[in-house]
């Protein structure tokens, strides 16, 4: 059978598989984003991020490197559709686990083609005004949004850039409840790989051991794998494990997230193989100052930048000797790969935009001596009214592990 014979079929024997929240929840987000495009005058919107699909319809699968868009309309007619459309070898996941009104496959050895049937159906849906587009969006593919411009002379495109972000970046009581279960999990796979933790082990051998207990506890496939550096590795930033024999006296970084229901609440930790060195040390309390000055401003009515701004003055004492990337938080939620990252928000210098209640920020806290070695802690955590509240649980201290 071809595979539009394969998603009827497949839809008259599995159906939809249960999704990660109600249909409740569904109906709040799309409600919430089909407000926002009648407020910016939109007919229509293609969403391309699978992130974003997955948020408002639950959709689900690994292979994320291939085009798919949402359309979600508020005229046309009939008004109010959600209609998804897949390369051949994803309707399979779009059939069982998208709660849309319509499904649409081209053939995946045929991107092309995509364009000429998005520009069918919103033709036949009866969209004749603006529609929306994630211009800096990493989904939205040129090759598709020039052909559809082509395609549909009378529509107008326009950019609709951070409008599903605006809704995502608060979560609900649902969401934070899943936040914490990820959290759970990523807690237990930095322990399992914090307990082998000696001179003479590699790098792979604790991102394994990591690896095994987050999946054992329940992670889905993750969005980033397991962080593991050490030594003069952990100075250079986006390194990963890659066959170090950890040295006495290497710090060992770890950078855990596991997925559950998609979602990923990261954390990081530092043990040290032998002794903490007093600049260690002292690195760590610049982190655990930062951390507290965060902490304090992460509540509605603050800027980002204020909070960063309180960070930077707590840095200060090591900002010559020690590199930061300047992000002090950035939001977490539902992901795919490659990141964990949700994007909606950042707290840095110049971020005007206030938190509000539920936002969820992980703080990927690390110093790094460049060419020596670097230390990082973190959590994940929602702003509440009276500050930040942690959702991982880390204590944010370094341990010297003295193991033969």
């Amino acid at each position: 059978m071809d595979f539009n014979r394969y998603r009827e079929v497949l839809a008259e024997r599995v159906g939809s598989l249960t999704r990660p929240f109600d249909d409740a929840e569904y109906d709040r987000r799309r409600q919430a984003v089909v407000q926002r495009m009648t407020v910016a005058g939109l007919d229509g919107l293609l969403v391309t991020d699978a992130a974003d699909i997955g948020y408002l319809t639950g959709y689900n699968t690994f292979e994320v490197s291939v085009h798919t868009a949402l359309l979600l309309t508020v005229g046309g007619n009939p008004p109010g559709q959600a209609v998804l459309q897949v390369p051949s070898i994803e309707t399979g996941p779009a059939v069982t686990t998208a709660r849309v009104d319509a499904v649409f496959g081209y053939r995946w050895e045929g991107a092309d083609g995509a364009v000429g049937q998005m520009a069918g159906i919103i033709a036949d849906l009866g969209l004749t005004g603006r529609i929306g587009t994630d211009n800096w969006g990493p989904a939205l593919r040129c090759g598709f949004r020039d052909g559809l411009a082509t395609a549909l002379p009378d529509q107008s495109l326009v950019d609709a850039s951070g409008l599903v972000d605006a809704v995502r970046i608060v979560k609900s009581d649902a969401e934070i409840a899943v936040l914490r279960e990820s959290a759970r999990i990523t807690e237990a796979g930095i322990a399992a790989a914090e307990a082998l933790i000696a001179p003479g082990v590699t790098d792979q051998q604790l991102a394994a051991a990591g690896a095994a207990a987050l999946i054992a506890e329940g992670s889905e496939f993750m969005s980033l794998q397991p962080i593991v550096t050490a030594g003069w590795r952990s100075s250079v930033i986006h390194c990963n494990h890659q066959r170090y024999t950890v040295a006495s006296g290497d710090p060992v970084f770890l950078e855990f997230g596991s997925a559950y229901q998609r979602y990923t609440a990261p954390m990081m930790r530092t043990r040290v193989a032998g002794p903490v060195t007093d600049e260690m040390q002292r690195t760590v309390e610049t982190i655990r100052a930062i951390h507290a000055a965060l902490l304090e401003h992460m509540r509605p009515g603050v800027t980002m930048d204020q909070a960063a701004a309180a960070a930077d003055a707590a840095l200060a004492p090591m900002a010559d000797r020690a590199f930061f990337s300047g992000v002090y938080g950035y939001t977490v939620g539902l992901q795919f790969p490659p990141s964990w990252v949700e994007g909606s928000g950042f707290i840095a210098r110049g971020v005007e935009r206030e938190f509000e209640e539920n936002m969820v920020f992980h703080l990927p806290l690390m110093l790094r001596i460049p060419g020596e070695w670097g230390i990082g802690l973190s959590n994940t955590v929602r702003v509440t009214a009276g500050g930040g509240e942690m959702i991982t649980g880390n204590d944010l201290r370094l341990e010297g592990i003295e193991r033969a």
